[in-house]
């Protein structure tokens, strides 16, 4: 009896985590539970799947058209952790703003990134990606040269980003980034953060742009930029990418020098 009377006076905070965690349980059943469920019954990777529908239904050489159609498949078929077309906005716009020379992305995933970025760069902006997964990195070079940009634009380099960030100057010849664009894992952003300044490979006034500093999150991060005193840090309010219901937010850096 005892029991039943404790059961029933939770009832109503289980209620209520309920409806306040609904939008992220449908997440990760769509994101996680059915993608892995999908991955198992047909042998072949999500990202892989993603490519396959770009083929179908992307026009080659248009990177608008392919952006669009990953759009689609991520918001009708399986969620893909992009940037996404709302953010991307803010991250194009920041782009056509600054103009850069030399860009730095860290997470080319899919490539949904590094295409919207290389058609917002000016004419003889080169790009520099880097994923450490291969089997993304091999899908995101198909969707790359499917939106028509070849090596001299975007170079696609395959390596965990803390092996690769301290020899980007001596064996890829980037000397320093005007823009950087965080897109990998959330606790490695601090760190490579810091191995960009390290080794010099931040212009003076370049733009660091961070994604989803607020979910899944990235304090010590976004504490670092606002207490070092090398930057100028505000954070975009946005939401999740294909999830307008679950809050998100993309951090904007302005590198001052060194300190």
């Amino acid at each position: 009896m005892v029991s039943v009377v404790l059961a029933l006076a939770f009832l109503p905070l289980l209620l209520t985590l309920l409806l306040r965690c609904r939008h992220l349980l449908a997440l990760l059943l769509r994101a996680a539970l059915l993608g892995w469920l999908r991955d198992r019954l047909s042998g072949v990777p999500r990202e892989q799947r993603a490519f396959q529908y770009l083929l179908a239904n992307a026009v080659p050489g248009d990177p608008r058209h392919v952006l669009r159609t990953f759009d689609r498949w991520s918001q009708r078929c399986e969620h893909l952790s992009c940037v996404g077309p709302v953010k991307g906005q803010l991250l194009e716009r920041l782009l056509c703003e600054r103009a850069p020379r030399a860009v730095l992305e860290l997470g080319t995933y899919c490539g949904y990134g590094t295409v919207l970025m290389a058609a917002a760069m000016p004419p003889g902006a080169r790009l520099y990606t880097v994923e450490p997964d291969p089997r993304h990195a091999a899908v995101a070079e198909k969707v790359i040269r499917l939106a028509g940009f070849d090596e001299e634009k975007v170079e696609l380099i395959v390596g965990p980003s803390a092996e690769v960030i301290p020899r980007l100057r001596e064996r890829h010849g980037l000397q320093r980034a005007d823009f950087v664009f965080m897109d990998h894992w959330k606790r490695c952003y601090l760190r490579d953060l810091r191995l960009l300044e390290e080794h010099g490979l931040l212009a003076e006034g370049a733009t660091v742009l961070a994604d989803n500093v607020v979910f899944p999150g990235a304090p010590r991060f976004l504490q670092y930029a606002r207490s070092c005193g090398r930057y100028r840090c505000r954070v975009h309010r946005a939401s999740l990418e294909y999830c307008p219901a679950i809050p998100d937010g993309v951090a904007e850096l302005r590198y001052l020098g060194p300190r």
